[in-house]
């Protein structure tokens, strides 16, 4: 099954399930994104990959205008975050850098959605795929991902 399958498939237990945007150009970066959508960069949500050393991971959703704030996010987390291989962000999400998202991951990877996102009546996540892209309300976000609100930037 592909990454963009696995979404839809994940989508399709959902009521009302969110559209999924398909570009035939790549969208892999908030900018590249952003440019595609005819909208702000800070309105593209990124989805990150942390890990530490004895093998723990979280997965930081935020708007692609801002840095995740490491000191903010060791203290939410408990362990010295890094920013994951991408190897390890495979390993844990199933979708390859510029593709990922925080749907039907991989593993049961903790999901933190930062609230930087609320200043959007909507963000767009990637859909699995270097070339998508996810129109959603932070609220249904929080809701479909099972992500914790958190102020990490």
């Amino acid at each position: 099954m592909t990454p963009l399958e696995r979404v839809r498939e994940f989508f399709a237990k959902i009521p009302s399930p969110p559209e999924i945007i398909i570009f035939e150009q790549d969208t892999s970066t908030s900018s590249l994104a952003a440019q595609a959508l005819g909208v702000e960069v800070g309105q593209i949500a990124k989805s990150l990959v942390f890990t530490g050393k004895k093998g723990e991971a979280v997965m930081v959703v935020t708007c692609g205008d801002v840095k995740v704030d490491i000191k903010k996010l060791k203290s939410l987390v408990g362990f010295k975050p890094k920013f994951a291989t991408s190897t390890e962000v495979k390993a844990l999400t199933g979708y390859s850098p510029g593709g990922v998202c925080p749907f039907a991951l991989q593993t049961d990877l903790p999901i933190y959605l930062d609230v930087s996102m609320k200043r959007y009546p909507l963000v767009y996540t990637a859909a699995g795929t270097s070339n998508t892209a996810v129109p959603i309300e932070f609220s249904r976000l929080l809701a479909i991902t099972g992500g914790k609100s958190c102020d990490v930037c």
